[in-house]
């Protein structure tokens, strides 16, 4: 399907989604820019996508693959494609795994996660059938015994390994645990979350002679978003112009971002996609442009990722700067921020993985807590005025980090208060 005229996209979707009729109904009949529109709101458009009586979709699902999206919490959010659709979807993103540094020839094995409606595992295995290069896949999955994928990785002397951070480090883990490496891996491609510089020292051990690379930037609600830009920052992404139209926007005014470097919230509308059209959709990630001519934008994490400990808000990505600016010597394996509640106060408690050597971690363990509340001096402040308990420090092994039990990503925030 070609790309669709934005003014024929938009009637279209007025005329068949009962949802985009409502939220459209007080605008002009002829839209002729994106910035005429107002921004979906999330909680409508998911409230209106439903297995029964779907407002949102343009059509009956006649054929078409559905996913769910949303993780494990709240009601579960499904994502429709038709044939079409999907062929598309995984034809442009399998085109820009060459940017991300697939080769001719490359054996992949795929360690995303399948099941329960889980979209990464077949997206990921698509996108390299539907790849411009000849690749060898091998459909491992996420979920199986690491023991058994080492052994398959090692038989097939496998060159790529595709999967979350989360599963790339747990991998990495349980090698390093039984002494062993994989030097004939040449890359590793990670999506799904974000690649922190935490866990880089323990793909290193293991992986002495690959390099990391975002497999790209999608989702499974919002569709294409990014193709990997080669260069020193994976976070750094190349819109997948023309297929959709990424947008940055203010977080004040609501106004797209045209200049490099000043952060925003990211909205994308899908060109091709008119089952369950994807019109100026908040994505839920912040990022700012490098290069706004090219389309190129760093993403620099979650909207809402950060957590408020009594009266201290605290971003992730800040405290996992200030834990490495602690550890020179790059022990810490991975980082989680535990708010926990006793004494009638909240409390932080940072779980830090670890290499498994107990040799100077007391010392480690009050270089980080010295460094979080240097940088962050408003929770000493806030301990010294009674108002949240110290900030304490518990080691364990990666393996012993809480994971979602479907999607295997690293949790970073836990947040362990009682609701009532």
């Amino acid at each position: 399907m070609p790309v669709q005229p934005i003014t024929e996209l938009i009637r279209f979707a007025r005329d068949n989604s009962p949802f985009y009729a409502e939220l459209y109904a007080g605008l002009p009949d002829r839209i002729t820019d994106l910035t005429e529109l107002p921004v979906v709101p999330q909680t409508e458009f998911w409230q209106a996508n439903t297995p029964r009586d779907n407002r949102l979709l343009t059509g009956p699902l006649n054929d078409a693959v559905v996913f769910k999206s949303g993780g494990t919490t709240g009601s579960p959010k499904f994502s429709c494609y038709d044939r079409e659709e999907w062929r598309e979807f995984t034809t442009a993103f399998g085109a820009g795994l060459v940017d991300a540094g697939l080769r001719a020839g490359h054996r992949v094995a795929d360690l995303f996660y399948a099941g329960d409606l889980y979209a990464s595992f077949l997206f990921i295995l698509d996108s390299l059938h539907r790849s411009p290069v000849a690749n060898v896949r091998l459909p491992i999955g996420g979920a199986a015994p690491l023991e058994s994928t080492v052994q398959t990785l090692e038989q097939f002397d496998i060159e790529v390994i595709a999967g979350t951070p989360t599963t790339l480090c747990a991998l990495a883990d349980h090698l390093m645990a039984s002494g062993r490496e994989l030097p004939h891996v040449e890359l590793l491609l990670f999506g799904g979350e974000g690649l922190y510089q935490d866990q880089q020292p323990l793909l290193a051990k293991v992986f002495p002679n690959a390099r990391t690379s975002s497999i790209g930037y999608a989702a499974v609600d919002a569709g294409l978003l990014g193709r990997a830009v080669p260069g020193a920052d994976p976070r750094v992404h190349r819109a997948f112009t023309p297929h959709t139209v990424v947008e940055i926007l203010d977080d004040h005014t609501g106004e797209p971002i045209t200049r490099n470097g000043v952060p925003g919230r990211v909205v994308v509308t899908d060109l091709r996609r008119r089952l369950m059209p994807v019109l100026r959709y908040p994505v839920g990630d912040r990022a700012e442009w490098t290069d706004a001519a090219a389309g190129h934008f760093r993403i620099l994490g979650r909207a809402e990722e950060g957590v408020r400990v009594g009266p201290v808000s605290l971003y992730t990505q800040d405290v996992l700067d200030l834990v490495t600016a602690a550890d020179p010597q790059r022990r810490v394996t991975g980082v989680q921020l535990v708010v926990r509640r006793w004494d009638g106060r909240d409390g932080l408690l940072l779980r830090l993985a670890c290499d498994g050597n107990e040799a100077g971690l007391p010392e480690l363990a009050a270089a980080v807590t010295d460094q979080v509340l240097t940088g962050r001096p408003l929770y000493a402040e806030a301990v010294a005025a009674g108002h949240v308990n110290q900030l304490s420090v518990q080691w364990v092994r990666r393996r012993e980090l809480a994971v979602n039990t479907r999607s295997g990503k690293l949790i970073r925030v836990i947040d362990e208060r009682p609701h009532s």
